[in-house]
């Protein structure tokens, strides 16, 4: 689309124009990945990142499913990685869901007959969640990492709770400390690895986006019941991000007839990024759960 002026660039000067872009509603601009099959896909999937990361981290997962004929799309997340927006704010939480919805529309344009799966890792997950419910029946399946659906205990206390409402009514801007690298996997690593990625937000959480997570939390509860569709759910039992209670409830208040839970005893936050037997379970999970649900469907039109 033209460009008045100087052309828009990422949070990292890189110009749009350069790269794989969306345009959301608000006119923010979204970094966008795409990972394509050599041959004609059979379906589209999906990748819907955590807070502060970036979808560029979900590049093995997306290979990974490159190698089954699938074709994965991303974006980063307004606020995050290469996308527009003030770092790990959003207005909404429902901005994350109508972009990721819009993207899927794009996608669905140049590929009708094909069907869509959508994949998300903590926060991501619970966009994935809220975006299937948002569709009944429009969605083949989903793979959660690890998924938002409750809070933390030590984060989400009553008092806490309360304590951030009144912030965000004064210091909405303040942070509530950073995410302690060393509690998302036991793979030092892994752990470097996030450490030093430039395009990951290290700023803290602020208030304003603690409340949104807060918001999300309650949405996704009352959307659980209205799930329908195929879903495996990861979790390690040791998170102390996501509430692994939150992986029991999900299962419980689904309404999915197809519905898998694979606990990850001892593991924490970021499963595919774990020691190599956890991640190298989670891959074979993975590629196992999606094989199968694409061959029953062959390359027909979602439901």
């Amino acid at each position: 689309m033209p460009e008045e002026g100087s052309p828009r660039r990422t949070p990292q000067s890189v110009p749009y124009q350069d790269i794989p872009h969306l345009v959301n509603a608000d006119g923010q601009y979204l970094f966008c990945r795409y990972w394509k099959p050599s041959a004609t896909p059979r379906a589209l999937v999906f990748v819907s990142h955590g807070a502060g990361e970036h979808c560029g981290r979900y590049e093995e997962l997306a290979r990974m499913l490159v190698g089954l004929g699938l074709l994965v799309f991303a974006h980063d997340h307004v606020g995050h990685g290469q996308s527009e927006g003030e770092r790990m704010v959003v207005s909404d939480f429902q901005v994350f869901v109508r972009d990721v919805l819009h993207h899927v529309d794009v996608m669905q344009k140049d590929h009708p007959q094909l069907p869509v799966f959508l994949l998300g890792h903590s926060m991501g997950g619970a966009i994935a969640i809220l975006t299937a419910a948002e569709r009944p029946g429009h969605f083949s399946g989903m793979v959660l990492i690890s998924p938002l659906v409750l809070a933390s205990p030590e984060s989400a206390t009553t008092f806490k709770i309360l304590a951030a409402k009144v912030l965000n009514l004064v210091l909405p801007n303040m942070s509530l400390g950073r995410i302690d690298a060393s509690v998302l996997s036991r793979n030092k690593t892994e752990v470097d690895l996030y450490n030093a990625d430039p395009l990951i937000c290290r700023a803290g959480l602020k208030v304003c986006f603690g409340i949104q997570l807060l918001n999300a939390v309650s949405r996704v509860e009352r959307a659980l019941p209205k799930l329908t569709l195929p879903f495996l759910l990861l979790q390690g039992s040791a998170d102390r991000l996501c509430d692994s209670r939150g992986a029991y409830l999900l299962m419980e208040s689904a309404k999915s007839q197809d519905k898998t839970l694979k606990i990850y005893e001892g593991a924490y936050h970021i499963l595919h990024k774990e020691l190599p037997e956890v991640t190298d379970s989670v891959f074979r999970e993975i590629n196992t759960w999606v094989s199968q649900r694409t061959a029953a469907m062959g390359t027909g039109s979602p439901p």
